[in-house]
């Protein structure tokens, strides 16, 4: 693997350019490629703080942004969740097609509807990828394909995200993968409370660390 640090990329899909930015250590296993959620960005300090944990772990990551600007005006665009899972299938063929990371290993992490998108692109390259991290996600939105999704799969929760708390409980019954749900204690949605996201930088990195070869 070649060192890629801090750089920046520009991915042709569907006749538009996503932004996004690839950080790559020297001879690592795998790549993690972040799928966030509505509203949010590559630019999100919440995911680079992710990202930065699991490069620690001595992984590549890759943030970017599943919609271009404009597309991001329309706010049914940031729910459509086939189009996300389309891009996030493009944009890893767009990695293995890549000098220097072409033979990594996957893992998603996806964030809210992010989470979605991430599992029902797991479903679709099926042991293509390795591993998959739902922070918060609505995995309700996934819930047709989730049988069909290989990759070793991490749900991770806040505590006090109740209504989100239920749909994972019941998503991890329909998955027959390898499998685990992990509830940070009194947290909400976004994870804002003191410790929170490094507790969930913590697991995700350590699930990835395991299962992206």
């Amino acid at each position: 693997m070649t060192n890629d640090t801090d750089a920046f990329v520009s991915i042709p899909v569907d006749d538009v350019e996503l932004e996004g930015a690839l950080e790559v250590p020297p001879g690592t296993p795998g790549v993690v490629v972040f799928a966030h959620g509505s509203g949010s960005s590559r630019k999100s300090p919440r995911n680079n703080y992710v990202a930065d944990v699991i490069r620690s772990r001595g992984l590549g990551t890759l943030l970017f942004d599943l919609l271009t600007e404009v597309e991001d005006r329309d706010r049914g665009n940031r729910f459509d969740i086939p189009l996300l899972t389309d891009r996030l299938v493009a944009v890893t063929e767009w990695l293995w097609s890549r000098d220097g990371t072409g033979d990594a290993g996957i893992g998603y992490f996806g964030s809210s509807t992010g989470a979605a998108a991430a599992l029902r692109a797991a479903a679709r390259l099926e042991t293509d990828v390795d591993a998959v991290v739902s922070r918060g996600g609505r995995v309700d939105m996934a819930s047709a394909v989730l049988e069909e999704v290989r990759a070793p799969t991490l749900f991770v929760v806040g505590g006090a995200d109740t209504q989100v708390l239920e749909l994972n409980r019941e998503a991890r019954t329909q998955l027959s993968c390898a499998n685990d749900l992990h509830v940070v204690e009194g947290a909400g949605h976004l994870f804002e409370g003191e410790g929170e996201l490094e507790e969930v930088a913590d697991v995700a990195a350590d699930w990835f660390a395991d299962t992206v070869a």
